[in-house]
Formats: C-alpha cells, structure tokens, sequence
C-alpha cells in the first residue's frame, strides 16, 4: 500500500479492523468518497453526538467520560474528544474517530458505516466516479517524483555543494537533526542538477513538468531547466501527509524572490495547505496537549522554531493571506486556533485583513484568537530573544475574535461626536451581517452593542436626584416605605433569578449533566420555571444524550410554547448574568451553581441575604474586571495609540 495512504488513516485515525485491511478495498472506499467528503462528514457531526446515541457520556472539563461499550466495567475509562475529533478506550485500548466507532458498535464496513453517517449529517454520497482511481493512481506517480526530488535536495546540502546552505542553517539555530526531522535540503545552484538526477531514474520531461519541478521555455529548441536554483528547500506536504510541493529560500539576498513555491499543480493547491499541517493536527492531538487549535505563524522558520521551542501544533501559509479552505483545516484540526501578527501598523492591518474573510465563516464552536507580536518581532526572533516562556505568555494572552473586532472598529476614526458614535453602532450591524450562522450573528451583535453601551452608553442617574441632578427630589413621598421594600426585594430578586437559572438550562441545555442534582432539587415559587423544571426533569429521564432541538420539542408538546417565548426574550440579559457572551462553559457552570445558592439564601435570610449576595457579586465582578485579559488589552491599546 502506498505511504500516503497509510499516512491518511493515521492523521484522521481511521483504524480499520484486521479483516478489513487488504489494500483493495481500502482504496476503493477513499475512491468512492473522496478525501474532502470524509472530512466534510466529520466536520458535521460531533463525535459526542454520534456515540451518544449508544452510550451515556458525562461531561468531565473538556471531554465526555462513560463507562466502555467495548468491555464490562464498573469505573468509567471510555472518553471523547469533540475538539481532537476521536474516542478512546483505555479498558480496551480502542482509539478512533466517527467512523471507527461505527463499525465496531455495528459490526458495519467502511462504506456502510460512512452511508450510515452520511444519513445523519445530511449528506448526499458522491457519485461513483471511474476515473477518479486513474486520476490517483497518476497522481500518485507524480507524488513519487516529488518525493526523489526531496532526497535529492537532502543529499545536495550534505555534500561540499552545501556548505554554504549548511552554515546558513546553523547561523538560524538549526542542527543536522533538525534539517533531517523537518526534511530540509538544498537545491544547487544549477540549470539542470535536479534534471540531470531524475532523467537518470526515468522520469520524463513531462513528468518533471507536470510536478513543477523544471520549466520548459516556449521556445523550440531550449532545454528545460531546474525550476529552484541555489534555494534551501522546505518540502510541502498536503493534509494526508503525501509530499506535494516545495518552498524555496533563496541564498542570494540579491535574488528576485527571497521566497518560491511550486507553481499549481494536479496535486499541488497553494490555498489548499499549510506548511507542517500533517504533523502539527498529529501534535495537537496527543493527549499531553491541551491547546485548543494550531498555531499560526507566517514563515517556515518561524514554524520550526515555534516546534523546537515545544509548540508543534504550529502551522504557516504559503506566503499568502489565509484562504477560506486554510480556514476550514485550522477548524478541523482544533476549535480555536491562535494566529499570530506583528504588533506593529502592518501586523494590525493584516490582523483586520484576516478577520473579514474569517467572519462569514464563524460556527458555534468556531472562532480564532489573535496572538500580538513584539513590535519587530516575529516568533523566530522573539524564542532566539527571549525563550519560549515569553511566546507562552504571548499565547495565553492571545485576544479573542470579538475583542479584536471591537478594538478595529474603536480605530479606525474618532469618536468624538454623536454623528460618529451612530456610524459605529451602524457598522456593528452591518458587519455583523457578514456573519452567516444565525446564532453566532446574535451573539456577536449582542457582545459588540454591550461593549458600545459600556463605552458610548448614557450615564445612569444617581438614586436620590431629581431631573435637575440636583440633590432634592420632590417625589420622594411617592416611593414605598423601607419595611415595604424589605418585603418586595427579596420576592422580586428570587424572581429574577429564578428565570435566569431556567433560562441558561434552555439556552444552554448541556450544562444540565454538571448541574441535574442541583436543578432538579430547587423549590421554585414562579409557575411557569416550576412548569419548565418538571418538563427538563421528565426529558432528562428518557434520554441518553441532550440535544437542543429535541428539548425544546419535547417542552412545547408540553404545552409549554409560551413559557418558552418569554424566556426566549429575556435571553440577552441571561446571557449576561452567566458571564457575557465570551464566557465559556466551564464560568457558565460556576456561575449557574453560584446563583442556585444565591436564590436558596435568599429563601432563608430574605433581605439580609440577598443584601450577602449583592455584596459577593460585586466583589465578583471586579475581580473578573482585574483579570480580564489584561495584559492583552494593554497590548492592544499600545499598539492602538501607535496609530494615532
């Protein structure tokens, strides 16, 4: 079997049982589907729904635990990962993706268990194609020029022809083990070196053309000649792993381009890959990583010396800005990769470059976060600099999407007068817009308007004051006495919050896994959350797995629509109390357990417990002010006045 496509089921875990592994059928399943179809099919569904449908996960931090399908046990060792895309069995040692639990749950094959799961993600299966095999078995050819091509390169830098491509190297930090780990060579600085090589193994003009490793000129007559010249050579591989173009780094600082790539090929898509993909989705995936996406850095330097440094989940484009499919492979590997930019005026307007082609891409779960460089500074320089612990600083300080949206906006002009604030608040909508998920849409809107009314908004009036905002105020014989609000304000706090608990379980529903035992024992004095409590308890009985549509579906047969409704409108501001639109489940959690003791104290101590509450939660929140991203916002705001 060829290398890539074992190198295909080991990124993408696909193991395939012994009895299934002969070389044939193999290949005609990835035939039949096509690589993009089977990444597309996984991209859709979560590995937490797909499983939970025959077991019973509980949500343990980052992943789901439950007791193994796959063995009798008493203690859970089965865990999934919807963020790394697979489950494993530590019972059993069974480790996979999607695909691999279908078939050993339902004893299905390949094709049957990816019919299977095309039905449940909506997917039409792709036609059969029979020149899709001829067009593979040619371009694997071309992938095995490429690869000669590459131990040509790797021998050339270690023969006297290298030596100056050797000393380069080493003045970058870079040793012969790391030359051969990352498959670094060199290209000599001649016509038909490269040529010369592969027409001695039988490789045709054509051949050598078609994979863009020489340029035949227009006219008769004229030999070819090698396409990189006098270059160190960094090999290229596509998501499967398969060796599909080069970049090289030119030795003459004279020379036109410092950087060139393979030119567009049958198997080459500059917008198609990133630099050291294969290796760093692998990386990223061990279960000693805990980052959250790839790394995202702009040279192929800056690439090796994050992964020397410890970070091998990183990645580069090929000398472009990201392209929309770049995008979808950071997605697949990991939810919120890092992208990492200059601080400086030009590393900004790159950063808000990247941001617009990211927006109408945006998914629940999707995002990016934007890692500010140094001024001048870019990886390489700054782990050479400082060592790794000041680009980890640089990385747990990276700057949420949102964040860095609102920060491009506030910079963009002055907002001094009320004609500019009102352009401001008409640009949130309009590039709100671009956002085609409806959901992510609404909460940006909402995060993005908070932020304009924390900053822009009118100033409340003191209590006491009259219009004026002078200290009498004539219509203090209009307000209830102190033994009256004594009595209303503990009734209407345990009000409020009470729809507030209900309302995050309804717009957060999974989130009742770490809280069933608290939620299902609060005594609600409101009809319609009491109405609501006994509808979540009676689902939360008969299923296995929660799943929003099904909730909401449940609860409205019911006959509880109109519940729902007036919890639906009062979502902003539950979104509020459980941390802000930015806050992730983990806070939501805490913060819903917080507000059921707080409703329970009220109960019991009336006002001087809801007078306790009051008190702890605005020590809460400024704490949450203190800590909140500082370090990244100052940042930001330095960078921000670099502009002015």
């Amino acid at each position: 079997m060829h290398i890539c496509y074992v190198l295909f089921i080991f990124v993408n875990f696909l193991v395939i049982p012994d009895s299934q592994l002969s070389d044939k059928p193999l290949r005609i399943g990835f035939m039949q589907f096509g690589e993009h179809f089977i990444e597309e099919l996984k991209a859709r569904l979560r590995p937490s729904e797909v499983i939970g449908r025959h077991v019973k996960l509980k949500r343990q931090g980052r992943e789901y635990a439950a007791l193994s399908p796959f063995s009798n046990e008493k203690t859970p060792s089965f865990f999934v990962n919807d963020e790394k895309g697979f489950y494993h069995c530590f019972s059993s040692g069974k480790h996979g993706d999607i695909i691999n639990f279908v078939m050993e749950i339902e004893g299905l094959s390949f094709p049957e268990a990816v019919e299977k799961l095309a039905g449940m993600a909506g997917m039409s299966l792709p036609k059969a194609d029979p020149e899709a095999e001829k067009r593979a078995a040619h371009n694997k050819k071309t992938i095995n020029i490429m690869e000669q091509a590459s131990l040509f390169f790797e021998k050339a830098l270690r023969l006297n022809i290298g030596k100056q491509a050797r000393a380069y190297l080493k003045s970058r930090g870079l040793t012969g083990e790391d030359c051969k780990k990352f498959g670094i060579g060199f290209a000599p600085d001649s016509y038909t070196a490269l040529f010369d090589e592969l027409t001695q193994m039988g490789v045709s003009q054509a051949q050598m053309a078609e994979a863009g490793l020489i340029i035949i000129p227009e006219e008769h007559g004229k030999k070819p000649w090698d396409r990189f010249r006098n270059r160190i050579m960094f090999p290229i591989h596509d998501p499967r792993g398969c060796l599909v173009a080069f970049g090289g780094r030119a030795l003459d600082e004279t020379a036109k381009a410092k950087y060139l790539n393979s030119p567009e090929t049958n198997i080459f898509h500059k917008g198609h890959v990133l630099y050291h993909y294969p290796q760093a989705r692998k990386a990223l995936n061990a279960p000693s990583n805990g980052a959250r996406g790839l790394i995202v850095a702009e040279g192929y330097m800056d690439v090796i010396a994050l992964a020397k440094a410890g970070f091998e989940h990183a990645v580069a484009p090929l000398g472009t800005a990201l392209t929309e499919q770049q995008i979808h492979l950071l997605w697949r590997a990991g939810p919120e990769p890092v992208l990492c930019f200059d601080g400086d005026k030009a590393g900004l307007r790159a950063a808000f470059r990247s941001i617009e082609r990211i927006l109408p891409l945006l998914k629940p779960d999707q995002t990016v976060r934007f890692a500010l460089m140094p001024e001048g500074q870019d990886p390489d320089d700054l782990i050479k600099d400082k060592g790794s612990v000041a680009m980890e600083d640089i990385i747990q300080h990276s700057i949420p999407l949102v964040e860095m949206l609102w920060q491009g906006e506030l910079s963009r002009q002055s907002l001094e007068t009320p004609e500019a604030k009102a352009g401001l608040k008409s640009r949130i909508f309009q590039i709100t817009n671009d956002i085609k998920n409806a959901s992510v849409k609404e909460q940006y809107r909402t995060a993005l308007l908070a932020k304009f009314d924390k900053q822009f908004g009118r100033s409340s009036y003191k209590s006491g004051k009259n219009w004026s905002g002078k200290g009498s105020n004539k219509y203090k014989g209009h307000r209830p006495d102190k033994a009256l609000q004594a009595k209303m304000q503990p009734d209407a706090l345990k009000l409020v919050r009470e729809r507030r608990l209900i309302g995050a379980v309804l717009l957060w529903p999974e989130m009742i896994e770490a809280i069933d035992q608290t939620l299902f024992s609060l005594k609600f004095s409101s009809n319609s959350c009491e109405n609501i409590q006994n509808a979540l308890l009676s689902y939360w009985q008969d299923t296995i797995a929660v799943e929003k549509r099904a909730l909401i579906a449940h609860i409205e047969a019911q006959g509880l629509g109109k519940e729902l409704k007036s919890f639906k409108r009062e979502q902003d501001l539950t979104i509020a109390a459980m941390g802000g639109s930015g806050a992730n489940m983990k806070t939501r959690i805490n913060v819903w357990q917080s507000e059921a003791k707080a409703m329970e104290l009220i109960s019991v101590k009336g006002e001087h417990g809801a007078s306790l509450i009051r008190e702890e939660r605005r020590g809460r929140m400024a704490d949450n002010i203190r800590l909140e991203q500082r370090e990244a916002i100052l940042r930001f705001m330095r960078a921000k006045n670099s502009n002015q």
